[in-house]
């Protein structure tokens, strides 16, 4: 039973815009780009736009070629071999299940804070509001792809429009005051260029994802066009979104406040609260609640396909079924929710929302980094091959420009637990050379299997 074939540009956009949460991303990322870059916030993640469409270019390149549930795993496969394809597909897997379950807790936690706004105060609240929030996507991707894609678009849209309206009061307040400047677009003095290569990571963290619409290629009905679209396009709305808000929160708390804005959990509110209301507070609080949700539909939605694609290819084949009246892969949707849960569940309550929202991801973007430099370097081999210059220099930039996060995500050692993590990422991976030893028929999968028609 193959997967049903119902979905346009619209639904491949809205499963990128879901993984990437650009609310979520606004809401927590430009705190810690100031505290790397100072006042030149913007300007890091105006480069880290550049640097990810040319990464996302990679992923253009082979979109046009291949259509495949497992994105990724068919681009590496037909490049290198099942073997590198597997671990990337394997790899890939880890990040959309981790960033789904750790986003799941920041429903709860947007829920929890929109609440206290009304000096309402319900403990515990949270953990079963991150489960229910998991229950629904599942129940959304386990029945129709096309409703829940557009679900997610719509989702994003609204919250993206939240912010948007805080940031036209801002700015309008802001040059009432004179206090509008193009310093933001500029190196900070104090942290010169090398601060604004270090805040290119939370670029990444922001972006990461952008790619999930390729995991839509067997689903949509001109992949070919459609998937470039939706993944370049991506980036690029996204990233002139995240310079206005970067922008926006910069001068709306004022160039010489940027301390206190890299040491504010909720940047967002304090705006609203100083240029709007508690309400509009409230407003935006449920705003990321949104974006959040949205987030872990689109992650689930993105995992499930991957899994199915290497289920498929031999890795446990009852998950490589499509559901019969549904079309979708029921399957791995239902496995890698209850996944999902059981971290929410397990883990969240001991740490804490915020820890388990950052423990996940940064466990996520260090797997996800490996995948997108592989991905780069195939490309930049299979247009050696080809002899397209071009494509090799823009494959090869990709995989340089991805050295600059990865360092900075294991060095300095963060302390203690994210000292853990690589190796958590490491470990993860072994299993994955486990399995391909286990079962070696995951290592001769034919190309024309990863190119289904």
């Amino acid at each position: 039973m193959a997967l049903r074939r119902n979905l346009g540009l619209i639904e491949a956009v809205g499963l990128s815009l879901s993984i990437i949460a650009p609310t979520m991303a606004m809401a927590f990322n430009v705190t810690l780009a100031v505290g790397a870059a100072g006042t030149a916030a913007p300007l890091a993640f105006a480069i880290g736009t550049v640097a990810l469409a040319i990464v996302g270019l990679s992923f253009v390149a082979f979109a046009r070629r291949v259509a495949h549930a497992g994105s990724a795993y068919a681009y590496i496969t037909r490049q290198f071999g099942a073997r590198a394809g597997f671990i990337t597909g394997w790899a890939l897997l880890l990040t959309y299940l981790v960033y789904g379950s750790g986003t799941a807790v920041l429903v709860g936690n947007f829920i929890d804070a929109a609440l206290e706004n009304g000096k309402i105060a319900l403990p515990g609240l949270w953990v079963a509001v991150s489960v229910a929030a998991v229950l629904v996507s599942i129940l959304f991707a386990y029945r129709n792809m096309r409703v829940a894609a557009r679900l997610m678009l719509a989702l994003e849209a609204v919250s993206v429009l939240a912010i948007i309206v805080l940031g036209v009061a801002v700015l309008t307040a802001v040059n009432a005051k004179g206090g509008l400047s193009a310093a933001p677009l500029m190196p900070d003095a104090q942290f010169g260029w090398s601060g604004i290569g270090y805040a290119m990571v939370f670029a990444v963290l922001s972006f990461a994802g952008f790619e999930g619409a390729a995991t839509l290629g067997e689903e949509t009905g001109d992949p070919y066009r459609a998937v470039p679209i939706a993944v370049l396009g991506t980036v690029i709305l996204a990233g002139i979104f995240y310079v206005f808000a970067s922008y926006v929160q910069v001068v709306g708390f004022g160039l010489g406040n940027m301390k206190a804005l890299a040491g504010d959990s909720a940047p967002l509110n304090t705006l609203a609260l100083k240029f709007g209301s508690r309400g509009f507070a409230t407003v935006l609080d449920l705003a990321a609640a949104i974006s959040a949700f949205s987030c872990v539909l689109g992650c689930l939605s993105a995992a499930a396909r991957m899994l199915f694609a290497l289920g498929r290819a031999g890795l446990v084949p009852a998950l490589g079924v499509a559901h019969p009246q549904h079309g979708t892969p029921g399957a791995a949707v239902l496995s890698l929710g209850v996944l999902m849960i059981a971290g929410v569940v397990a883990w969240a309550p001991f740490v804490g929302a915020g820890n388990y929202y950052g423990d996940m991801g940064t466990i996520g973007t260090l797997s996800l980094i490996l995948v997108y430099m592989a991905v780069t370097g195939a490309e930049a081999a299979e247009a050696a091959r080809t002899q397209r210059s071009l494509g090799v220099a823009l494959g090869a930039a990709g995989t340089i420009i991805l050295l600059w996060p990865l360092y900075n995500s294991v060095y300095p050692v963060p302390p203690y637990p994210g000292n853990l993590w690589p190796y958590v990422v490491i470990v993860y991976l072994a299993l994955g050379t486990a399995l391909l030893l286990a079962r070696p028929a995951l290592a001769r999968v034919p190309l024309s299997f990863i190119e289904p028609t």
